[in-house]
């Protein structure tokens, strides 16, 4: 899994909770839900445990951004020296097909 899968699904999760907290104030709190009526009236929000999970690791990985590397690359490119790994994209394209396949709803 890529941090843009990770983000995508912390923003699913984010959005599904939102759209029932909607729903819930707009239909109104079954009787005796006190805590479902506290949630929809509240104008808090609550990131899911996934994308908290994902920040903390973000954020305490200082080698998720390496300067050095992209300078590196872009210099290769630039003077044409840059080479590619078909073998590896082609891997990287039909691991990414078949992540977006099994995360389409049924």
């Amino acid at each position: 899994m890529n941090v843009n899968d990770a983000l995508k699904s912390a923003a699913l999760n984010t959005e599904q909770t939102q759209t029932q907290t909607r729903n819930n104030a707009a239909t109104g709190p079954a009787a005796g839900d006190s805590a479902a009526a506290k949630a929809a009236t509240s104008d808090s929000v609550r990131l899911s445990s996934t994308y908290q999970a994902l920040e903390t690791k973000v954020n305490g990985d200082s080698s998720a951004f390496n300067s050095k590397k992209v300078a590196e690359i872009k210099a290769a490119i630039a003077n044409g020296t840059f080479q590619i790994d078909p073998d590896k994209i082609a891997d990287g394209l039909i691991d990414t097909v078949k992540n977006l396949i099994s995360a389409r709803p049924a």
